[in-house]
Order: structure tokens, then C-alpha cells, then sequence
């Protein structure tokens, strides 16, 4: 196999074992809130929304030492450990208590940090300026497909169910931590890439080559981990040099509006579905549908807008605007199909109606633009950094997730109490700043690379 195709492999691995981690792990987001209400136990008081609020607001701190910790252990063994904390998560449920579920909501944050700097990484060193943004779509297409699978289970699994047992809870999160670790392992099987395939050692940075290069250690190449250790520091302090240029500023305005809306596609739609008592018994199967519609519209835009490259004659600007206009759609008829006080309504559901007679079929179209609408901002966003950054790409992908993580954090900490108008008033307002935002850093990005071949990205 030769270079370009073994980097292509890499990724499809990479993108599958993100597929199965998340499948466990996102389907996990969004039924446990909805979980936790249908707890028979008198001990325990958590909160799903708050769990997640701990989670991405420990990411997002940890995302200032996660590179130095991807030079250390090398990127392979950051997603592999990583991905062990995520099934630990996960397997809490089965027998859950209050303070092991806080606990480990700490842990995963630390290590969500680790994984998604070392996956930015991975993603970076198997990719040149010509495929990055056909790599940065096959990967979130793969990534996706976990919407997909783990929701289809839960619909099937759920179907007619007024209540969670036990029984029942037990059963789903026993299989999720199969599958979960199962996407662990697969991450042994990247190969080093080829040096024809990488940037060359003259136009790397000092970050990227030290990243490299204990990928290759890691490959049975030798480098003292004495000199990794001292020079970590180096990778924090170019994650914050970078955090503050124009370039990135301009974009954590798009990434904070991605951080919102993730917040509200993994968590708090789901949850409002579940509680609306005017779909019936199949309420609770429905959070699972929903999940699938999800995927299925973030599995559309990562294949069209980022594998088939179908728009890179016009840059990134009209995919980042069609995914602000399909969210608008989706928020407006959320607004009119779901009842406000959804998002908080006890274990029995809410009994008001929104602005017009609630329906499943647009409730589950909203499902579908929210996946599109975040595809297009997520495929043109790992494009953009993994271009303007290459040189730099690990603690570039560090500042993104604590910039996305960090209003996660907020978002699933309002979602408590906030009703659903006010939250998705919030969204609408970031939205369309950060639309404004990233059209300026695209133009910076045309105007200061014309010497580039910058059409065949």
C-alpha cells in the first residue's frame, strides 16, 4: 500500500473507532438525563445536565495540558487510555451513585481533552493541504454514524416504555461499554505514516515535529523521554500564543456556537421529546429516533460538504451559512412544536403545548436540521484549523476544544433552569455572529494565502 493510501486507512480507522466510542457515549448524553429521572433509588440526587456542565467544564481547563500529554504518551496511547475512562463512565451507570457519577464526570473531562487534541493531531499528520478537507468529512461521517447505531438500539430497545426499569437501564449501558471498548482497541491498528506523506521536517513547527516524532517512538523509534518532559511546557504556552491571534479569534465565536448547539442536539432536544406527554407511550423510544434523524442529517453534510468536496470552488462561506439558515428552520419550528418548560419537566412529562397542535413528524425533521446544520459548521471548522494551523496543529485543536467545551459547560449548566425559548434565543444570537465571524477568517485565510494551491482544499 503506499503512502497516500495508508494515510487514507488511518483515517477511515481513526473515524471508526471514533464511531464506536461515541455511539456508547452519545447515545449515553442523550438518554441519561431522561435516565436519571426514572431512578428507583431514594440515594441518588445527580443531574444529567449537570454531569455534562462538569464534564466539558473540565475539558475545557484540561485542554492547556493536553498536548504536552499527546508529545508524552504519543497520540495512539492518549485515544486508547482516553477511551478506557469513557467506558468507565459509561459502565457507572449500570449501578450508579451520586459521587461516582461526579467523579467520573471529572475524569471524562480530563480525558475528553486528551482524546480530541490527539484525534486533531492524527487527523493533521495523515492529511496535506489537498485532503485535509476530504479527510476532516470522512472522519466526521464515520464519527456520525454513532448518532445512528446507538439511538437505533435505544428506539427498539425503549418502544412503548412509560417507564425505565433497572432491567432496562442496565441492558443498555452493559452493551454500550462493549461497544465502547471495542472503539478503544481499534485505535492499535494506525500505522505510522510515510515521511512523503507528512509535512516536511523544515516547515514544522516545534510542537508538530515534537508530536511527530514520539508518534514514531511509538513505532519502535527511539527519542529520550527526558527531553519530550522538558519541553512540554512549550506546547501549553503555544496553545495560549495561538488562542489570542486574529485568526483564532475570529473563529472561537463560530466554535462557541458550536459548543451551544451540541449542548442542545446531544442533550436537551432529546430530553424535551421524552417529557412531551402529547406524543403518547412512544415518547421515551422517540429520544432514540430523534438521535437517528440526528445522524442521519450530520452523516448527509459530512459526506457531501466534506468527503465529496462538492463546494471547494466557493471556499467555506456558503456551507457555514446553509448550516446557520438550517438551523434557524430547525430552532423556529422547535419554538412552535415543543412546549417551553420542556427542557426542565419532571420524570411524568410536560402537559403544555407550544404554538401549534405537537407533532413527531416536525420534531423529528428539527432532528434532522440540527445534525446538517452542525455538520456544516463542524466539517468546514476542522478544515479551516487544520489549514491555518498545520504547523501547529495540537495545540490548535486544543484551543478549539476549550473554546467549544468551555460554552458547552455553560449551556449544559443553563439548561437546568433556562426555559426553551431563552436557550434557543441564545443560540440564535451566537449563530449568527459566528457565521459573520468565520466569513471574515475565511476571507483572511484567501487574501493571505493566494500563493497556495488553496482551491484544491
Amino acid at each position: 500500500m503506499g503512502p497516500e493510501g495508508k494515510t487514507l486507512l488511518n483515517i477511515i480507522i481513526l473515524g471508526f473507532g471514533f464511531m464506536f466510542m461515541f455511539t456508547a457515549f452519545q447515545t449515553c448524553g442523550n438518554i441519561e438525563q431522561t435516565v436519571i429521572k426514572s431512578f428507583n433509588s431514594t440515594e441518588f440526587h445527580g443531574s444529567g445536565y449537570t454531569s455534562m456542565a462538569i464534564i466539558y467544564g473540565v475539558f475545557s481547563a484540561s485542554n492547556l495540558i493536553a498536548p504536552s500529554v499527546v508529545a508524552v504518551i504519543g497520540p495512539q496511547l492518549s485515544m486508547f487510555f482516553s477511551g478506557l475512562v469513557y467506558s468507565g463512565y459509561i459502565a457507572m451507570f449500570i449501578h450508579p451513585y451520586t459521587w461516582s457519577f461526579y467523579t467520573a464526570s471529572v475524569v471524562v473531562g480530563i480525558a475528553a481533552a486528551i482524546l480530541w487534541t490527539a484525534q486533531g493531531n492524527l487527523l493533521t499528520i495523515n492529511s496535506t493541504d489537498a485532503t485535509i478537507g476530504r479527510n476532516s468529512g470522512i472522519f466526521w461521517a464515520l464519527l456520525q454514524f454513532s448518532l445512528f447505531f446507538g439511538n437505533m438500539y435505544i428506539y427498539f430497545a425503549w418502544h412503548g416504555h412509560v417507564h425505565i426499569s433497572d432491567k432496562d437501564r442496565q441492558t443498555v449501558f452493559i452493551s454500550l461499554t462493549v461497544i465502547s471498548l471495542v472503539g478503544s482497541f481499534l485505535f492499535f491498528l494506525i500505522q505510522k505514516p510515510e515521511p512523503e506523506a507528512t509535512p516536511s521536517e523544515a516547515s514544522e513547527s516545534l510542537q508538530s515535529s515534537l508530536v511527530a516524532s514520539y508518534f514514531n517512538l511509538s513505532c519502535q523509534q527511539q527519542r529520550p523521554r527526558a527531553q519530550l518532559t522538558d519541553m512540554c511546557p512549550l506546547l501549553t504556552e503555544k496553545a495560549l500564543q495561538l488562542s489570542v491571534t486574529k485568526e483564532m479569534l475570529l473563529l472561537s465565536i463560530s466554535i462557541a456556537y458550536t459548543g451551544l448547539e451540541l449542548t442542545f442536539y446531544s442533550g436537551v432536544y432529546g430530553t424535551c421529546i421524552g417529557a412531551m406527554t402529547q406524543f403518547g407511550n412512544d415518547a421515551k423510544s422517540l429520544i432514540g429516533l430523534s438521535g437517528i434523524f440526528i445522524g442521519l442529517g450530520e452523516i448527509l453534510g459530512g459526506g457531501v460538504f466534506g468527503m465529496l468536496n462538492k463546494c471547494n470552488r466557493f471556499g467555506r462561506n456558503p456551507v457555514v451559512l446553509l448550516g446557520l439558515i438550517t438551523h434557524f428552520v430547525a430552532f423556529y419550528l422547535i419554538f412552535l412544536n415543543i412546549a417551553s418548560d420542556a427542557p426542565i419537566a419532571p420524570e411524568e412529562g410536560t402537559h403544555l403545548q407550544a404554538y401549534f397542535t405537537p407533532s413527531v413528524e416536525v420534531a423529528l425533521l428539527c432532528s434532522f436540521l440540527l445534525g446538517l446544520g452542525d455538520s456544516c459548521f463542524n466539517t468546514q471548522l476542522l478544515s479551516i484549523v487544520g489549514f491555518m494551523f498545520r504547523e501547529d496543529s495540537a495545540p490548535a485543536f486544543a484551543v478549539f476544544k476549550f473554546v467549544q467545551s468551555i460554552t458547552a459547560a455553560l449551556a449544559f449548566f443553563y439548561s437546568n433552569y433556562l426555559l426553551l425559548h431563552w436557550q434557543l434565543l441564545i443560540m440564535v444570537v451566537v449563530g449568527f455572529l459566528g457565521t459573520l465571524s468565520f466569513f471574515v477568517a475565511e476571507w483572511v485565510v484567501v487574501s493571505s494565502r493566494r500563493d497556495t494551491d488553496y482551491d484544491n482544499i
